[in-house]
């Protein structure tokens, strides 16, 4: 059956969103479900767009990058979305895949990034096989 799914992608890393936006769409590619993609600003504001979208689509997924700088930001950004995400997640019934990036640096951001997308992807879709 069809289904609807927004991908929500932070745009803060131009180019890693780039590669998480293509890795996830080529998983999609001959599915026959209907793919809506959003940015926003930083990975921040992820789940606060997927909670304004939850009655329109059947499953989610968050893109976005984190790289780790000097101070606690890193962590703090981290551990609140992750925590958002399954909080929305568990809380609705509806999958979210998780296609953030949490990086030690640019290099091995860029190297994960069109694979994260791609799996986010996979997950959501091995799992809406069970509604």
């Amino acid at each position: 059956m069809k289904k609807k799914f927004l991908i929500v992608a932070s745009d803060y890393y131009k180019d890693i969103t780039k590669n998480l936006i293509n890795g996830a769409l080529k998983k999609f590619k001959n599915s026959k479900h209907k793919i809506t993609i959003v940015k926003v600003p930083g990975t921040f504001e992820i789940p606060y767009m997927i909670s304004k979208k939850l009655k329109h689509f059947d499953g989610f997924i968050a893109l976005g990058c984190v790289i780790k700088g000097e101070t606690p930001h890193f962590d703090f950004i981290c551990s609140s979305t992750f925590i958002s995400i399954l909080n929305l997640s568990t809380q609705s019934k509806k999958p979210i895949g998780n296609g953030i990036i949490t990086a030690l640096n640019m290099k091995q951001a860029k190297k994960r990034s069109f694979i994260k997308g791609n799996e986010a992807v996979g997950a959501v879709l091995e799992l809406i096989k069970y509604e």
